[in-house]
């Protein structure tokens, strides 16, 4: 018997039968995440726990026999963090997706990591309460894949990344050792902050079993506002100039290669004569909300926007921010796709948008740019013909020169992303030399093993 029929059997002796595959065709689609241009090798297996003692169980089994694992959730990633690696154990979490309580007067949820970031949502909504992050691909994304990429979405320019609704997580170690990080109270400093390093750690760590998160009391209808400029660097500079004004609950951007590739997948009324849209919502109740729209559309007009509209409903609000969500749907169509995910300091996000048009110029490919603006962090998305193989090769290149941009700005490789093994080799560019020291003596005080999702996310020197 093989260590991974040693592995298999133990996971079997505790889970369904419904919950062990290793029939080659249903592994193909647990294979690899949404992205492209990423590796993926092939699973000998794919399992499906549905409790924290199975997953504890079945790591315990692959500690024993040295046999790597890659955890596993809705599969939405956009960097091959979730991709399988030749004769690894695919863990899908997927099963788990009970929110096991609301807790209204402390202002937490605990939920097993499998539930979908909207599923999750429209819960705590019954209780009058709301939980912020909120991906583009909040209706397909997973609660644990947020925490391990450390996902950010449309609301963080105001009330941040997914790390600061983390109070707490149950995580199983790679040697099947159960443990709860974190704490239930809204402030704490009790040790070193292992909860918080456990978010963005790509599964690398540990197993998110269970999330504590924050949950907010509901915010009111929000106002919003869209700008249309001629040149996305004024756009751009407008989105900094609003930033050191007001404080929007969301600042997104959209260049007209976005905008056109939006309006032709799912006509709205889209202006595809526009250069560049930057739409931007206040939630701070009414009054505030308006007075803070109106700022935003003086600093607007002041740095050159041609057209400026304002939401009258909360369903034209939803609408006009819809078509900002729809931007990867929309690209996936349009061709084969490379997503790209920077971030740069706000003061150089014009500078960013110039560099990025010159770049898709200089290596002939199509670049649809929309983001985060309010934060900085840049979706530009490489589309070539689909099969085309010399523009494949421009695109990577074009990929890595956008990186490069955003080392030169003094930004970072990936706003909301993660490395997963995609950005690896750039990664070891962005950390100097002590941090990488640093990292390679946590994971290996995590897992000295390394079995846990082995060859993502840390950086390739």
């Amino acid at each position: 018997m093989t260590d991974e029929d040693r592995v298999l059997a133990a996971a079997a002796a505790v889970l369904d039968d419904r919950d062990v595959v290793v029939d080659r065709d249903i592994l193909g689609s647990y294979r690899h995440d949404r992205s492209t241009g990423s590796p993926a090798g092939e699973p000998f297996a794919v399992v499906f726990p549905r409790t924290t003692d199975q997953v504890a169980a079945i790591m315990t089994a692959a500690h024993r026999h040295r046999v790597p694992v890659v955890p596993r959730g809705a599969g939405s990633g956009l960097s091959g963090g979730s991709n399988a690696i030749d004769g690894s154990l695919v863990l899908c979490l997927e099963r788990m997706r009970e929110v096991i309580g609301v807790d209204v007067v402390n202002g937490y949820v605990e939920t097993q990591p499998g539930i979908m970031n909207t599923e999750l949502r429209d819960h705590v909504a019954g209780h009058g309460l709301w939980y912020a992050p909120d991906p583009a691909s909040k209706d397909f994304c997973s609660i644990g894949g947020n925490v391990n990429t450390n996902a950010g979405g449309l609301c963080c320019v105001k009330y941040g990344t997914t790390r600061e609704s983390v109070l707490g997580l149950e995580v199983v170690l790679a040697d099947g050792r159960v443990t709860n990080l974190g704490r239930r109270t809204v402030k704490g400093v009790a040790g070193y902050d292992l909860a918080g390093m456990m978010v963005g750690s790509e599964g690398t760590l540990g197993i998110v079993t269970m999330a504590r998160l924050r949950l907010r009391p509901l915010p009111p209808p929000p106002v919003t506002a869209v700008a249309v400029f001629a040149d996305t660097a004024d756009a751009g500079r407008a989105a900094a100039d609003v930033m050191a004004e007001v404080t929007p609950s969301v600042l997104e951007l959209m260049d007209n290669a976005t905008i056109r590739i939006v309006e032709n997948w799912r006509p709205m009324g889209l202006d595809t004569s526009a250069g560049c849209v930057l739409m931007a919502q206040f939630d701070n109740g009414p009054g505030a909300a308006e007075v803070d729209a109106d700022r935003f559309v003086a600093i607007a007009e002041r740095a050159g926007a041609s057209e400026i509209h304002r939401s009258e409903t909360p369903e034209e609000a939803e609408m006009l921010l819809g078509a900002r969500r729809m931007a990867i749907l929309a690209i996936e169509e349009a061709g084969d796709w490379l997503l790209d995910d920077i971030a740069v300091p706000r003061s150089r996000l014009a500078e960013a948008l110039r560099r990025i048009e010159d770049i898709s110029a200089k290596r002939e490919v199509s670049i649809c740019t929309f983001g985060h603006a309010g934060d900085g962090n840049l979706h530009p998305t490489i589309i070539t013909e689909r099969g085309d193989i010399d523009a494949r090769g421009r695109a990577m290149e074009a990929f890595d020169d956008i990186l490069e941009v955003a080392l030169d700005l003094g930004g970072t490789i990936t706003g909301e992303h993660g490395i997963g093994n995609l950005k690896q080799r750039m990664l070891a560019r962005e950390l100097d030399e002590v941090a990488h020291d640093l990292h390679a003596r946590m994971k290996a005080a995590w897992d000295p093993d390394n079995i846990l999702n082995p060859g993502k996310s840390l950086p390739r020197w």
